[in-house]
């Protein structure tokens, strides 16, 4: 909702929105007529087959009656349109793990990670290494378990946070 609200314009006659963050979902008509703007937006991040995304669509009534089904593909054709030329990228659920590991381990245990797209969240150092939070797909948890307990012959476990 902090989206919408730093981009809203005020001074605008409608901020008409949709969002979807997986099976949630959320419109408003901001005013239109009920099930003109929100919804063909919605509609529009569906049919893109979008998710974790917010669209707002800003409109100044410029004295031209559309009628509710003008309205509804003025909102929806425009939120369509916006969709279709945004870059687009896939997201990567991921987990957040602990490891501690030694000094003399840290190297390898940041290029193993980076070859798993994993991200290290928070690094500590200790007296006795460096403990790690890191996040990291699923699939790619037993494969990396493996190489970490490989390299330091058993002492670095992923523990699930």
């Amino acid at each position: 909702m902090s989206f919408i609200e730093r981009h809203s314009d005020l001074a605008a006659t409608h901020n008409c929105w949709a969002w979807k963050l997986g099976a949630q979902y959320r419109s408003s008509d901001d005013g239109e007529p009920g099930g003109t703007a929100g919804r063909p937006i919605l509609a529009a991040i569906e049919a893109q087959d979008c998710d974790q995304v917010v669209v707002l669509v800003i409109r100044w009534y410029g004295g031209i009656q559309l009628g509710t089904g003008g309205l509804a593909r003025a909102y929806g054709g425009g939120a369509n349109k916006c969709l279709q030329q945004a870059p687009k990228r896939l997201l990567v659920q991921r987990s957040h793990f602990s490891c501690s590991c030694s000094f003399s381990e840290l190297a390898l245990v940041k290029l193993r990670l980076a070859e798993v797209d994993g991200l290290v969240l928070d690094e500590q150092f200790t007296a006795n290494g460096v403990d790690l939070v890191i996040a990291l797909g699923d699939a790619h948890l037993a494969p990396l378990q493996q190489q970490l307990a490989d390299l330091s012959r058993g002492r670095i476990l992923l523990e699930a946070r």
